[in-house]
């Protein structure tokens, strides 16, 4: 019985959290990696993207819940998601066209698009937290938990309940269709294959026919949808706070580089890598190892590598182990 408590206290703070983390962070590393393949450039407006998405998410979510419009026992969010994607992706093409194109026409090498891309999230910072300000905010709806704690520990009789929160399982399903209708579009239809020819060679790409501006318009569209949803789940999940998205950029760019930036099944792969490594090593391991324990045998202790505060260390040495040891990530290309 006290395998079974510790099983379930494990996938309460490991598995679960970590499969709900590594979907998001999965979903912000495609973003991040489809534009580095395509644009060639590192886009570090795409934190602040995931910001302005959730709050375009938000928006639409309390203009339907003050029309009544609900989605039962799921957020409302899922139903505001498509509107919060079409204004975000205005948006988002509006800097393309403000910035980013003028660049790209000059021939501008990398580095120059990636420092512009800066700007742009400076720019896109300024934007959200003149929209809803700097507080926390939470905009979950429905119901809390997919199955209540308390209805498993009666129907097994454990002392450790399992709870699966609705805003994590519907992290990770949205992920996976996500995932499933990107893959279906790249390698499926002719507008993906464009891409996909553009991204392996531009010249030859231009040659047969293919119109980079439509390539580059829908590439946009892509990362900005990418965005939305990762930045809306995660609201979902953790609230809403500007700067959290901000700093999600390193644990993003982290897990597009440890996958193989530029590659989107790479950028799976890192975004659960970082993941799970984040929480394996911070969470508190006592709860778990006290059931596989005798009694008295751990005393007060944690039984915790590092605080929840040093998240993003963790995030930041395995990003410099990659650099060093494998620069081209799990996935990557020569």
């Amino acid at each position: 019985m006290d395998i079974l408590n510790a099983f379930v206290a494990f996938a309460n703070f490991i598995l679960v959290p970590g499969l709900t983390y590594g979907s998001q962070l999965a979903l912000g590393a495609l973003g991040v990696s489809l534009v580095f393949a395509v644009l060639r450039f590192s886009n570090f407006a795409h934190g602040d993207t995931m910001a302005l998405g959730t709050v375009m998410a938000i928006l639409f979510t309390w203009m339907l819940q003050s029309w009544g419009v609900s989605a039962g026992p799921l957020p409302t969010a899922l139903i505001a998601l498509p509107f919060a994607i079409i204004a975000t992706s205005a948006l988002v093409l509006g800097s393309d066209i403000a910035v980013y194109r003028f660049y790209r026409r000059a021939k501008a090498k990398p580095i120059i698009l990636m420092i512009a891309s800066i700007g742009v999230m400076f720019v896109m910072n300024g934007l959200v937290r003149m929209i809803l300000g700097t507080r926390e905010i939470q905009f979950a709806d429905g119901e809390r938990f997919l199955l209540p704690p308390a209805a498993f520990r009666a129907a097994t009789g454990l002392a450790e309940p399992l709870a699966i929160r609705t805003s994590q399982a519907v992290s990770v399903i949205v992920a996976v269709i996500c995932v499933v209708a990107l893959f279906w579009f790249l390698n499926r239809t002719r507008t993906g294959k464009s891409m996909r020819a553009f991204s392996d060679n531009e010249d030859l790409a231009l040659l047969s026919g293919i119109n980079p501006d439509r390539v580059v318009t829908v590439t946009w569209i892509i990362a900005a949808a990418l965005a939305t949803i990762a930045g809306t789940l995660y609201g979902l999940d953790k609230n809403y706070r500007v700067f959290v998205y901000f700093g999600m950029l390193l644990p993003i760019f982290a897990s597009a580089i440890v996958g193989g930036l530029g590659s989107p099944i790479g950028a799976i792969i890192g975004g659960f890598v970082i993941a799970f490594s984040e929480i394996l090593i911070t969470n508190a391991w006592s709860k778990i190892l006290g059931y596989l324990t005798p009694e008295g045998w751990l005393g007060d202790g944690l039984y915790q590598a590092l605080s929840t505060d040093y998240k993003v260390a963790v995030s930041f040495v395995i990003l410099i182990i990659v650099l060093l040891v494998k620069p081209n990530g799990i996935m990557g290309s020569k």
